[in-house]
């Protein structure tokens, strides 16, 4: 039997334009041979569609759209498909999350997921009713079991401790099938590969049976989906996988249990790079804007985003922003400019000195007698956040911010002024990562994109004469091994301390990491590569005594 995995970029909310896209591609895997589709879960609707979900008209156009898919598909072969549907019981939440089987012009099944993700990023507990586990179809005289994301993610031999009571892979369901269909929408993290693979490796070899797996590709929000759909046989072994971040159609044969296999590159450089490219792209595309700008401050932040901005976008689309100030050397001036002409896009220079006098002026009463200090710095930054704004409201341009992680995560960083835009492309990419990236990129492309100069800096803010960054925080080869302790791996100071970091350095880490969060909850979007960023997934109070 041929089945198609449909790695499909679907836009959340867009149900015709989703329909339209499942059916288009079910059309050409008809023409390859396929005899079954299998797309993503929630297809029809894009995930995560969040409190979309609590929008009676629009789970009722879903329905209708369903059924219009339905009749557009009555000739071609079945097709699994991802949606939300009413949960008809007099109980429970009102939605079943769910893969519908059409089949010759109708609904035929309904399959609903039993395992409701509530963890990080993920909210479906606030949706869905669980379903009673994976249930089967028959196609040419074979027993299929159908499954949905996270109800494959809960084996206790493989994970030792899981997360749930019940596994759903333990069901008659499975043991009577002849293979698994997973129908997903597992966002990316750096490194995430790896364990998805092995999880779905050890699930095949346990149960004896081939398992394919159809994942989402593209950027909603803050998620980022690689695809990287696969189909492991019932030996483990991994027999396909599609694209990494881009669209794909993947035809596996479940009787030779073959198919084509990606060559892929699994490094943090190149998979940091290419997620930041496809969720810069799909944001910007999905929310309504062709163009982007961005400050340009000869710093390797503002580098990188112009890079992936670039690469996402097209040059003839992204505009560099210069606003030098007395405090910005010629040094990085010319690194702008130099990058600017690497990369292709247009520039414009917006000197800050004037604005800053004139703030000096009106303020010259009420800071009378008080030495210059971090207030005047702030308004530089936002001086220049106004300005980008500006721009960005007159040409219709989305404005990017070029924060890192490391930076959001102890507060270096202005609210109302560098925080200002739309997306914060690097907001989860620590500083360390940065430069890891641009060097790697430069050994991508084969020449010098980030110019040397800008790398090997010392990075500084450039608010006062002679400012370095290190002059307020410790070194960011000490201060990102810290912040991912505390943030990702929630470790408490004396487990941070007990690793071998310095206690006064820990304790300045941590108080910085608490008294930015009022800032990180006014920041832009970001793009999340990290198991753990300042998102959606980062619940923290504001109003509290706590003490990391």
């Amino acid at each position: 039997m041929n089945i198609a995995l449909l790695q499909l970029n679907l836009t959340v909310g867009d149900l015709a334009g989703n329909a339209t896209r499942i059916a288009d591609a079910v059309f050409k895997a008809q023409g390859l041979g396929a005899e079954l589709c299998v797309a993503p879960e929630l297809a029809l609707m894009g995930y995560p569609p969040r409190d979309l979900l609590l929008s009676p008209s629009f789970i009722d156009n879903a329905l209708l759209q369903m059924d219009e898919l339905a009749r557009q598909l009555a000739h071609s072969l079945p097709v699994l498909v991802g949606t939300a549907t009413p949960n008809k019981r007099a109980v429970g939440r009102p939605l079943h999350n769910s893969a519908a089987l059409l089949r010759a012009g109708k609904i035929e099944a309904l399959f609903h997921k039993s395992l409701l993700p509530t963890y990080d990023v993920f909210d479906e507990d606030r949706y869905f009713e669980p379903g009673p586990g994976p249930g089967c179809f028959e196609l040419n005289g074979r027993l299929l079991a159908v499954t949905i994301c996270e109800d494959l993610w809960n084996d206790n031999d493989f994970w030792k401790k899981t997360r749930y009571s019940g596994d759903p892979m333990a069901s008659p369901s499975i043991r009577n099938a002849e293979l698994v269909l997973n129908l997903s929408a597992s966002p990316f993290t750096v490194g995430k590969q790896h364990v998805r693979q092995e999880m779905l490796s050890w699930a095949a070899k346990k149960h004896a049976k081939p398992i394919l797996y159809a994942n989402q590709v593209g950027g909603n929000d803050d998620l980022i989906f690689s695809g990287r759909s696969m189909a492991f046989g019932a030996d483990g072994r991994l027999k396909a996988q599609a694209k990494a971040f881009a669209e794909d159609l993947l035809l596996v044969d479940t009787g030779s249990q073959s198919g084509r296999i990606e060559a892929d590159d699994y490094s943090p450089e190149s998979e940091t790079w290419r997620a930041l490219v496809l969720g810069t792209r799909d944001y910007v595309s999905k929310c309504g804007f062709k163009k982007a700008l961005l400050g340009l401050s000869g710093g390797i932040d503002s580098a990188l985003t112009a890079a992936v901005a670039t690469e996402a976008l097209g040059p003839d689309n992204v505009l560099g922003v210069l606003m030098p100030s007395p405090y910005s050397s010629q040094g990085s001036i010319d690194d702008s400019l130099a990058l600017a002409k690497n990369l292709g896009i247009a520039t414009m220079t917006l000197p800050i000195g004037p604005l800053m006098q004139g703030f000096d002026q009106t303020l010259a009463q009420a800071f009378e007698g008080l030495a210059p200090g971090i207030a005047e710095e702030n308004i530089q930054a936002r001086i220049r956040g106004n300005l980008l704004m500006a721009l960005s409201n007159k040409f219709g341009s989305i404005l990017l911010t070029t924060g890192n992680k490391s930076e959001l995560a102890v507060g270096y960083c202005t609210i109302y002024g560098d925080m200002s835009g739309g997306l914060a492309v690097i907001s989860d990419v620590p500083k360390t990562l940065v430069f890891d990236v641009c060097h790697w990129l430069n050994k991508l492309k084969g020449c010098e994109v980030v110019p040397p100069p800008i790398i090997h800096k010392a990075p500084s803010a450039e608010l006062r004469p002679n400012q370095k960054d290190q002059d307020c925080l410790p070194p960011y080869d000490v201060l990102d091994p810290i912040i991912h302790r505390l943030v990702v791996l929630r470790e408490s100071r004396d487990e941070v301390v007990a690793a071998g970091f310095e206690r006064v350095i820990v304790d300045q880490v941590a108080s910085l990491l608490r008294g930015a969060e009022f800032k990180r909850r006014q920041a832009a979007p970001g793009l999340k590569i990290t198991d753990r960023a300042f998102g959606t997934g980062w619940r923290m109070p504001l109003a509290a005594r706590i003490q990391f």
